[in-house]
């Protein structure tokens, strides 16, 4: 008689734009993922509510898991990516390239030639993610300092460092390696 065999079930994923109703939510994960700056609860409530186009909110069997904050800059074909924050209990499923790739091929974004984003020297998951998000893509990354710890942040934050990532056109299919 054959063995019973336990297989372990996938956790149902569902990648979405965020609404005003998932700003706590968002708020209490973002808090989760320290080294990330904790924003008010009113930052990410607006940014759910007024830029939901060009963010991304995973959730992993119907909890909040993951979290991409973004926008079109005014007058540029760039797509800026604020936050990354993807919840310790979704780690290493590639949450956070899902969350870009599904960014990058919204109708919202197919005008987007690069995408950019700050990240200071220190974050080694952001740069890990990016750089394999690049790699996958087949989009230059390069980098320059930009937001500056004593010009701009009076000593008291790390220099963030602006990262360009040059986007195929049309967008990359939004699938995971």
């Amino acid at each position: 008689m054959p063995k019973d065999t336990e297989t372990p079930l996938k956790p149902a994923l569902r990648l979405r734009k965020p609404d005003a109703t998932d700003g706590a939510g968002i708020w209490e994960l973002v808090r989760a993922c320290k080294p990330l700056d904790e924003n008010s609860m009113y930052c990410n409530l607006v940014q759910a509510d007024h830029f939901r186009d060009t963010c991304v909110l995973a959730e992993l069997d119907g909890e909040i898991a993951g979290w991409i904050s973004g926008h079109m800059i005014p007058a540029r074909n760039e797509l800026f990516v604020w936050q990354v924050a993807v919840s310790p209990k979704a780690r290493g499923l590639g949450l956070g390239k899902q969350m870009l790739l599904e960014l990058v091929n919204r109708d919202e974004c197919e005008d987007a030639t690069s995408l950019k984003t700050t990240i200071t020297r220190d974050n080694e998951a952001s740069w890990a993610l990016f750089r394999s998000f690049a790699n996958q893509i087949g989009g230059a990354l390069d980098d320059a300092p930009h937001f500056e710890r004593d010009t701009h942040f009076d000593g008291q934050h790390a220099t963030e460092h602006m990262v360009t990532i040059d986007l195929p056109q049309p967008a990359p299919l939004a699938r995971v390696a």
